[in-house]
């Protein structure tokens, strides 16, 4: 299995050193629980804020058994639930799945499935293990 090396951004500090910055709630030698494979597929959410649904869009960047990552046309706030709804390889109909905004870097958003389905689990880690065979 080869997941995803996320590039930090990168500052030169004095004496030319170099600091990468990662996403919040991980330490720099922490280990997702899960691999991160690469994909880029679009995908739409929808939340509820200030008494109303509203509805975005973006394209993945990324996908594990837990989560996906994905830069959007609109930011969201940490802590905040929506549903996404995406069409994965190898299915030909749009799955919703609520999940949780995890972190946000700008545009860039990573994404913790809450609920899936029995289904919905067996399409996902179907979908890791194509994306596996890929990019491993």
């Amino acid at each position: 299995m080869k997941p995803v090396r996320r590039p930090g951004k990168k500052t030169n500090a004095p004496g030319n050193e170099t600091e990468t910055l990662t996403e919040p709630g991980y330490s720099a030698g922490a280990r997702r629980r899960f691999p991160r494979y690469p994909l880029d597929i679009r995908v739409s959410l929808q939340f509820f804020r200030d008494g109303a649904v509203h509805s975005i869009w973006g394209r993945t960047n990324e996908m594990g058994r837990d989560g996906i990552g994905a830069t959007l046309t609109r930011e969201l706030e940490p802590g905040q639930v929506v549903s996404l709804e995406l069409t994965l390889p190898k299915t030909s109909y749009p799955m919703k799945i609520r999940a949780l905004v995890r972190y946000r870097d700008g545009l860039r958003h990573g994404f913790e499935f809450l609920t899936l389905t029995a289904d919905q689990r067996e399409v996902v880690d179907q979908a890791c293990e194509m994306l596996n065979l890929q990019h491993g």
